[in-house]
């Protein structure tokens, strides 16, 4: 595997900060995926890994946690600032997070590991800073996911155009020796046509392909061939996720 280019990652989502919540649909129904996995919400000190521009950090506050909100791309954190949503901003990258161990009740990740180089590493750094008797909760994406932008870009060339993402099977063995409990949801989201369906992956910074990608834009015939090929569901042009939901027991 390709180690990971976090600069690159952290531009991508950074380019992404002030269209994000415009796009967000998959990140507030899986939030409530993970928030039902959880099953509770009240813990005292919360980390946010992975914030983004804060939208789970402002649901934490709500509920009377003090939070801390970190994020990889400055700009995201920048605009969760902006946007007052948690009580402390920390630059900092998940497989090295810049703090002591055990300080946290709930260590909070929604869908940020996916773009770690090492799942069980980032798992460990999450684990460490939650405190005894403390929960980590992520949720990350998995290989299944996006199988109708896959299909619909065979018809145009034989470049990836999305990431690979780890099966069931490597998710539950980077959770191998850790106190868990797990669930995975499939949600399916549908646009009018297929560029407002890549415009999506585009406005929440999920563009980053780990191999690299041409920067040249679709021709006309490219876009039309994407269209046919794009397998519709009642007229819509859908985009499929699947999700797992990780509840992890901090001893």
């Amino acid at each position: 595997m390709l180690p990971v280019n976090k600069q690159a990652i952290a531009a991508a989502f950074g380019r992404a900060a002030q269209s994000y919540s415009r796009h967000d649909e998959l990140q507030r129904q899986s939030a409530q995926g993970l928030l039902a996995t959880l099953g509770e919400n009240t813990f005292s000190r919360v980390l946010d890994a992975g914030c983004g521009p804060g939208s789970n950090s402002r649901y934490w506050r709500g509920t009377g946690s003090h939070v801390t909100a970190m994020d990889l791309s400055d700009l995201m954190l920048e605009e969760a600032r902006q946007q007052q949503v948690a009580d402390g901003y920390l630059l900092g990258d998940i497989e090295a997070i810049p703090l002591t161990d055990a300080q946290f009740d709930l260590v909070w990740s929604h869908l940020a590991v996916q773009w770690c180089n090492s799942l069980p590493l980032a798992l460990g750094e999450l684990y460490r800073v939650a405190r005894p008797g403390g929960k980590v909760a992520f949720t990350t994406l998995l290989e299944s996911s996006l199988p109708e932008l896959n299909q619909a870009w065979q018809a145009v060339d034989t470049q990836p155009h999305a990431n690979r993402f780890l099966s069931y099977d490597q998710v539950t063995q980077a959770l191998a020796g850790f106190r868990y409990r797990s669930a995975v949801q499939t949600i399916t989201i549908g646009f009018n046509d297929a560029l407002s369906a890549m415009r999506s992956l585009k406005g929440i910074g999920a563009t980053h392909l780990h191999t690299g990608r041409e920067k040249r834009p679709l021709t006309r015939g490219q876009l039309q061939r994407l269209e046919l090929a794009w397998p519709q569901q009642r007229g819509d042009y859908p985009l499929s996720y699947q999700l797992f939901h990780g509840i992890i027991e901090r001893d």
